[in-house]
């Protein structure tokens, strides 16, 4: 049985949701595998949903509407937070975006469970 864990989280696996992927890089899908594994069940869901190859129309729009929102900062509503969602969310369809984009909000995802951890103390 503990044969067949590997064969599940091999790299492969974890691909399945890239387009015009290269081999190279997965931190993309870390990158959403690890804001799926953070977020509520609704929120997760969402995000799910959003990966699929049918949302590429709802995916670019709704990323470039969070970049755009992130530039209103200063307002109750909207926020900074806002940026790397949108470049995440567009990365998916950009194959130049996605290393950097991943690596990006790997490391974001890495300092918040640091720093959630150190609240929880």
């Amino acid at each position: 049985m503990e044969g067949s864990l590997p064969a599940l989280a091999s790299p492969a696996s974890t691909r399945r949701y890239s387009m015009l992927d290269d081999g190279k890089d997965d931190s993309l899908d870390r990158a959403f595998d690890g804001l799926e594994h953070e977020s509520p069940d609704r929120i997760s869901r969402a995000i799910h949903s959003l990966r699929d190859q049918k949302a590429r129309w709802i995916r670019l729009p709704l990323g470039i509407a969070f970049i755009v929102a992130s530039f209103f900062w200063f307002l109750p509503v909207a926020g900074i937070e806002m940026l790397p969602i949108g470049l995440l969310l567009i990365a998916q369809d950009v194959p130049c975006l996605r290393r950097p984009v991943g690596r990006m909000v790997c490391w974001l995802e890495h300092k918040w469970v640091r720093l959630r951890g150190r609240f929880r103390r």
